[in-house]
């Protein structure tokens, strides 16, 4: 079950607080502004439960680089409308659309790129399919990529009974025993948090692993200019899914594409306590265009890679 967007009766705006999407839905947004004139323009999009918040540490950051960051909450996430509810796939691309429209018109002579964590990743993926509007390129840090083909068939069928019969139960996630970041302070600060969502009804878990699937199945189409992060801490994200999205991914335009394996990353590498490694290797393949990372986290997964 989704619950999609109404009829599109408005025109597309944001202010400093929020971004008004054409059905009229009032989304929080955050921003980050350099001092002076952006190098460039970057729309982060949240994780699974999650909410635009995530990227404060980061933009703060890049803006001191001269990267221009904005960051919304996504439709069911946050103190967006509908909290809890799964909007549909192509909703969320079509809010991403619409946002990358309004900034092209207000920065038309810089560089526009795209940032999704997690779910995020997965949604800028599947977007990119489609008719975008002029982006430079794309940032996906550990994206969501455990598509049904790579899960175990219990796994599946029982989301699949569940979604089909009790499609409003909720969820909590506490007997699943991962890890999703060596920094526990902030995992504290988040389970206090009451924008992140904690207990998760099935249908939203059915959404999102009908998007992992969508993305899972874009990699020999991505072609765009792409930087990829994953942690070899990973627990939420697999290691196998992710390598077999990988190898297709890189069959092709490997010129435009980075991969970048970080020892000491987990999930929300982002926000870990060697996330500022992160930053820099972004900030460097954004203004610099860097050949390699300052980390030489890609110099590492090129490696790994090559064994495979």
């Amino acid at each position: 079950m989704t619950h999609p967007p109404g009829p599109k009766h408005n025109d597309a705006y944001f202010n400093y607080h929020f971004y008004r999407t054409e059905d009229g839905a009032t989304l929080p947004l955050r921003q980050w502004l350099p001092a002076t004139e952006p190098k460039a323009v970057l729309v982060a999009l949240h994780g699974f439960n999650d909410y635009s918040r995530f990227f404060e540490q980061p933009a703060s950051y890049l803006s001191r680089h001269g990267i221009a960051c904005f960051a919304y909450d996504q439709r069911g996430f946050g103190a967006a409308p509908k909290r809890g509810s799964w909007a549909g796939i192509q909703a969320y691309i079509d809010d991403l659309r619409g946002f990358v429209q309004l900034l092209r018109l207000q920065y038309p002579h810089q560089p526009v790129y795209l940032l999704g964590e997690s779910m995020g990743g997965a949604v800028v993926i599947t977007a990119m399919k489609q008719s975008m509007p002029d982006v430079a390129g794309i940032i996906l840090a550990a994206p969501a990529l455990w598509a049904r083909k790579t899960m175990p068939w219990y796994q599946t069928s029982l989301l699949w009974a569940l979604a089909h019969t009790v499609p409003w139960l909720t969820l909590t996630g506490e007997s699943v025993g991962v890890k999703a970041s060596d920094n526990i302070e902030m995992l504290r600060a988040l389970g206090r948090d009451p924008l992140v969502i904690k207990k998760t009804r099935v249908e939203a878990i059915y959404g999102l692993t009908n998007l992992m699937d969508a993305a899972f199945n874009s990699a020999s189409e991505l072609n765009t200019n792409t930087l990829i992060l994953y942690g070899d801490n990973d627990e939420l994200i697999p290691r196998k899914p992710t390598y077999d999205f990988l190898q297709r991914f890189l069959k092709s335009a490997a010129k435009n594409k980075t991969v970048a394996f970080y020892e000491q990353g987990y999930h929300m590498l982002l926000r870990d306590l060697q996330a500022a490694v992160t930053w820099k290797d972004i900030t460097a393949w954004i203004v610099s265009e860097a050949a390699l990372l300052p980390s030489g986290a890609d110099q590492r997964a090129d490696k790994i890679l090559k064994r495979l």
